[in-house]
């Protein structure tokens, strides 16, 4: 699709692959609406739109709530004149225990990553079918092909995301509502936290700039493509571990006790995980 002139909502745009989706569609001449919790944040990247030569409209809002979905679809409808593309974007990680896990935390990243998508989708879908085009971008993981240990919730919601992304683009083929699914591997962002970023160094990921995901992202939509994996050997285990994925399962056991050590620097060379 041309994006000269495109419409798009973009979520989780004050973020780093978020801030950088967000120049990336303003330098090819998209008229952007940009969603986030953060609204300074979001004032911050609209700024940063203008300079390059884009147009941007602010709206604040928090992808956690379980209403107020549609409101954002009409605010955008107001501020652009329609709608052409949604990109779910926004995401937040969790590198824990999962039995030690916060209960709130575990269901806060589910309703930002997960089900913030899909109330936001479904209130865009009916404008896409009236106007018999439209394209929904999920932005997924490598976590949502290969289940990381630590990081059980997160992989959980874009599993999810992904066999979303799958149905959504079968139910309304007919509709000719086009759906790209993009998985990204690691991306130095503040997402990452500092533990984080070891344990990948440590079993030796690559992580990628978020300037090189937002360019991989923005080329999947104008190439409308269905499937997109980003990485390379990453790719090859995301096949891997669809086919066999009981050979997978002793690499990223080993992981998990790097992960352990990290997550329990004092308990110790004999067990590492916690019973209670």
């Amino acid at each position: 699709m041309k994006l000269a002139g495109a419409r798009i909502l973009l979520t989780g745009a004050s973020g780093g692959i978020g801030r950088c989706l967000a120049l990336e569609f303003a330098r090819r001449g998209a008229r952007l609406a940009l969603l986030a919790r953060d609204a300074s944040g979001l004032e911050a990247v609209s700024q940063a739109v203008h300079a390059v030569g884009g147009s941007a409209a602010c709206v604040p809002f928090d992808l956690a709530r379980r209403d107020g979905h549609g409101g954002v679809i009409g605010r955008v409808h107001a501020e652009l004149g329609g709608l052409d593309v949604l990109v779910n974007n926004a995401g937040v990680s969790r590198f824990a225990d999962f039995a030690e896990d916060d209960p709130g935390a575990i269901c806060n990243l589910i309703d930002i990553n997960l089900t913030g998508a899909l109330l936001l989708t479904r209130a865009a879908l009916p404008h896409f079918v009236r106007r018999g085009t439209g394209h929904v971008v999920n932005i997924g993981s490598i976590l949502g092909s290969i289940a990381l240990p630590h990081f059980a919730a997160y992989s959980a919601s874009k599993f999810a995301l992904r066999g979303f992304s799958e149905a959504l683009r079968r139910e309304f083929a007919d509709a000719r509502v086009r759906v790209t699914y993009v998985a990204p591997r690691t991306t130095a962002t503040r997402m990452n936290t500092e533990a984080v970023r070891e344990l990948f160094s440590a079993n030796g990921t690559a992580m990628d700039r978020p300037e090189q995901v937002a360019a991989h992202i923005v080329a999947a939509v104008e190439q409308e493509r269905k499937d997109v994996y980003l990485g390379w050997p990453e790719r090859f285990f995301v096949r891997l571990n669809s086919v066999l994925p009981r050979l997978v399962d002793g690499a990223l056991t080993r992981q998990a006790r790097v992960a352990d050590r990290l997550l329990h620097p004092h308990a110790g060379v004999a067990g590492t995980r916690r019973t209670s």
